[in-house]
This record gives C-alpha cells, sequence and structure tokens, in this order.
C-alpha cells in the first residue's frame, strides 16, 4: 500500500488550525501514520520490518547519549505551522517537559533531533518537504536514512539551521559510520542496515 493524499478545505479558523482541526477529528484507518505536509493531509500505512530495524538501531545507538531530561520518540506529533506541517519523524528526541504538555503535538522548535528513514512511496517528502520543515522549525540535527535513494542507499546529516536551510554536515552511504555532534557525540554504525 502506498502514501494516500487526502485533500480538504479547513474548516473555520485560519487554514493552519481548520487543517489540524480537520486532522484531529476525522477517523483515520487505524495504524496509519496521517501528517499533514505543505498543507495536505498524508496517510500513510505503518513502516515495514526493515524500516523498524533501522529505527531501532538508531535508537539503542543513541540510548546511552541522550541528554538529561529527554527521551526518544516513535510516533511524537512535531508542528511546524510556518510550513503547514505536522509530521510524525521516524524517531524524535524532545525533552520531557515538553513532551508531558497536554497538547496533540509538540512544537518543532522544541526538538534536539529528527531521524527519518524513507518509505518507497513517500520519500520525497522526507528529502523536501521535511527538510526544510525541520529546518524552518529551527530543529538542530536531522538525519535523513534514506534506503531508497537513487543508486545506492543513502544517509544525510544536517544541522545549523538559519533562515529555514539547513547546512549539510555529513553525506556518506549504508556501511559508513554516521557520527553525530554534541550533545550526542555518538558515532552510528549502519553496517547492518538492510537495503531494499
Amino acid at each position: 500500500m502506498s502514501a494516500l493524499t487526502v485533500q480538504q478545505e479547513p474548516r473555520g479558523g485560519d487554514s493552519w488550525e481548520g487543517l489540524v482541526r480537520l486532522w484531529e477529528e476525522t477517523d483515520w484507518p487505524e495504524g496509519c501514520r496521517v501528517e499533514i505536509i505543505e498543507g495536505i493531509i498524508t496517510v500513510a500505512p505503518p513502516p515495514g520490518n526493515h524500516h523498524n530495524y533501522i529505527a531501532v538501531k538508531v535508537q539503542r545507538a543513541l540510548t546511552p547519549v541522550l541528554p538529561p531530561d529527554c527521551e526518544i520518540y516513535h510516533t511524537l506529533n512535531v508542528a511546524v505551522p510556518s510550513r503547514s506541517g505536522l509530521f510524525i519523524p521516524d524517531l524524535v528526541v524532545a525533552p520531557d517537559e515538553v513532551v508531558l504538555e497536554d497538547a496533540k503535538y509538540v512544537p518543532g522548535a522544541a526538538a534536539e533531533l529528527v531521524v527519518e528513514i524513507t518509505s518507497k512511496s513517500n520519500a520525497v517528502n522526507d528529502r523536501v518537504a521535511k527538510l526544510h520543515g525541520y529546518a524552518a522549525a529551527g530543529i538542530p540535527l536531522y538525519l535523513l536514512i534514506d534506503p531508497h535513494a537513487t543508486g545506492e542507499p543513502a544517509i544525510h546529516l544536517y544541522g545549523e539551521p538559519a533562515n529555514g536551510t539547513y547546512r549539510l554536515l555529513w553525506s556518506g552511504k549504508f556501511g559508513e559510520t554516521v557520527k553525530l555532534p554534541e550533545p550526542f557525540g555518538v558515532a552510528i554504525d549502519t553496517s547492518r542496515f538492510p537495503r531494499p
């Protein structure tokens, strides 16, 4: 099953509030990932086994080096209203205090790190829309793991967001080690990442 795009006019209020209200009030298929990407509600099936395996290996590498009072989340809703986005990254490192607030999502600016692992059907969202959205939110680090890159699987580490744009800090391929800067200061071995 590939991603499904649902376009519908927001109900009431400005477009961002209307989109979020539609996102909250609609009865979406159980288990699907429902995001708002550049003002369009997108429904995607749950990730497959290879996708989840990569996420678990990255989580295992990050766990010992988490900043104090932060945790790793798998299904945290991250809002970037300036880009009409409400994303669900594969992994998010965010402070406990923000996650414990009574809200359906956390502001993107609160995240320390987001990790996206592309799926074949919607990889362009992770490569383009989310790249710009996370940078616009000022999230310090964005790790894009792209098993579906043209040619061979690739990994890109973005950081130093300024004026809605990231700087590419590192780029490599599966099998290489990606080193995350402080506050993580960890090397992630990608040699066991499965290829599609």
